[in-house]
């Protein structure tokens, strides 16, 4: 990291975004736990920190602390939500629980123009912004002043210009927060004096470099799904490594339909990688026999994955240590609250996250993009030349249709949810809606029957839930308002083309609360 902002990550759902939002800007920023060494941190040359939310409160037995080296350090610091409360609370300020819980949006007025907010001063002094907390600070630390203000928050930003100290009570991280990447901007540029240097090529760079660092001279062999994320590894180990790079595409029988069939077409003949490609259907679909966990759905997938890439790399071992690649993303860490983020809630366990077996045989995991977020992943596929139908495709889960069924999965079950997931995205795709209208799409089948009636006969059969949301990070995601007649006759052609659907619903559920994937 070159001069960043360093944001030190409380255990927010959000944290992440804090450093996607920077980086959007122009600036880099690299997330650490809260408690990471001084040494780990510093030798990162910050310009600043970020201070992100929580789920704790600061005055409770046992909650993360403000680390010494901050204040001593005598860098700006901005802290939001968790984050402001603590910096008032160690800077002998007063938080105390609220009279009334603030979630969802609120409308803030900004009292104190400082230069934090010159930004969104110049245009309006009254905005909406996003709140999640339950705690509010009662007396701000002297030295510091009430920027802003909402109903319920009295103290909704606070900040020390002698000191380059801030507070935002409000998430200014998340869309539904306006000219929040503007404040989050400022601080960088205006307050640390970052440079505006971070770029695709930057990522790249950086990426070839550390895969080169991690593998050495030994061999990577890669799990190639086909989705954006493992093909920019693909691309980017290639780079690196050249011939000693080998993917491989497993059939899991889990797959969309005609899904396996492109993705070897499009890696052989398009990007002309060395691929090895496994059916595996019948081993996954007899090891998930019986199972309606999601968690050890996911697990499960993972360490057979793993196990696969065992057994047919094998013959890779006689030149050295192999290391196993995979696409993991952002996302991906920050929803199954990985080992690097204690302080976390664990949404759910992504199997290429919590789902590797500790003992797996391979000299290490290499992760290339694990703190890249879905749009820097795509910006970085353009840089190196992938096609669009590669950059742009959908994401597609690594468990695949296994947690798109609820319940046990059947090779009869995924008959069914591949023919009303391709009818779905025929529709979609035939309108361009499948960039321009939703970021995902997909069809769910449910474990229930419902009656319904066909010409003069009686049915008993399985309902479809269709899925479509709009979303800029996957983090966040509002359900898409798609067309009623469109819908309308996605939903005829499911039940008159997919035999043991008689019903078809919309999930009309944004996230939060809900996750985009329904295990």
């Amino acid at each position: 990291m070159s001069e960043g902002i360093v944001v030190l990550d409380y255990g927010s759902q959000y944290s992440q975004l804090i450093a996607r939002r920077i980086r959007e800007k122009g600036f880099y920023s690299e997330l650490f736990p809260w408690n990471s060494s001084e040494k780990s941190v510093m030798e990162k040359a910050p310009r600043g920190f970020v201070l992100s939310g929580g789920p704790r409160s600061v005055y409770a037995p046992g909650a993360p602390t403000l680390p010494d080296y901050l204040l001593e350090s005598r860098l700006p610091i901005l802290g939001i939500c968790y984050g402001m409360q603590l910096l008032a609370h160690s800077l002998d300020g007063k938080v105390a629980p609220a009279s009334e819980s603030e979630y969802g949006q609120a409308r803030i007025e900004l009292i104190d123009e400082q230069n934090l907010l010159l930004p969104v001063s110049a245009l309006e002094p009254e905005f909406d912004v996003w709140m999640s907390h339950g705690d509010r600070i009662e007396q701000v630390p002297a030295g510091f002043n009430v920027l802003a203000r909402t109903r319920n928050s009295p103290v909704a930003a606070i900040g020390d210009t002698s000191r380059n100290l801030y507070g935002l009570q409000f998430h200014p991280e998340v869309t539904h927060t306006e000219h929040g990447a503007d404040i989050l901007a400022a601080f960088a540029g205006a307050i640390c004096r970052c440079q505006r240097d971070w770029t695709p090529a930057k990522m790249i760079d950086e990426a070839v470099e550390a895969i080169r660092k991690q593998v050495g001279p030994n061999r990577l062999v890669l799990g190639l799904s086909g989705g954006v994320d493992s093909s920019v590894v693909a691309v980017l180990a290639h780079k690196a490594i050249g011939d000693r790079l080998t993917s491989i595409f497993v059939d899991t029988g889990m797959l969309r339909l005609g899904e396996a069939e492109q993705v070897k077409q499009t890696f052989e003949q398009t990007v002309g990688l060395n691929l090895i490609s496994i059916d595996a259907a019948d081993e996954f679909l007899d090891m998930l026999g019986g199972v309606v966990d999601p968690e050890q759905k996911r697990k499960l997938i993972g360490e057979r994955f793993v196990r696969i890439f065992e057994r047919e790399a094998k013959s890779l071992l006689d030149e050295g240590d192999l290391y196993l690649a995979q696409g993991t993303i952002y996302p991906d860490v920050i929803e199954s609250a990985a080992i690097d983020r204690p302080d976390a809630m664990r949404i759910k366990t992504h199997h290429n996250v919590g789902g590797l077996p500790v003992d797996m045989e391979f000299a290490g995991v290499v992760e290339p993009l694990r703190y890249l977020f879905k749009d820097e992943v795509r910006r970085v596929g353009t840089e190196l030349g992938l096609p669009d139908e590669i950059v742009w495709r959908q994401p597609f889960p690594g468990p695949g249709l296994a947690i798109r069924i609820a319940g046990n999965v059947t090779k009869q079950g995924l008959d069914k949810l591949r023919q009303a997931d391709a009818i779905l995205r025929q529709e979609l795709a035939a309108r361009g809606w499948l960039r321009d209208q939703t970021a995902q799409a997909f069809a769910v089948l449910l474990p229930i029957k419902s009656v319904g009636v066909m010409g003069d006969g009686r049915t008993y059969e399985q309902p479809i839930v269709i899925r479509a949301v709009q979303t800029d990070d996957f983090m966040t995601a509002s359900w898409a308002r798609l067309d009623y007649d469109v819908l309308a006759y996605i939903s005829q052609r499911i039940v008159n083309e997919v035999d043991g659907i008689n019903r078809v619903l919309y999930d009309v559920t944004s996230k939060p609360p809900a996750t985009i994937e329904w295990e």
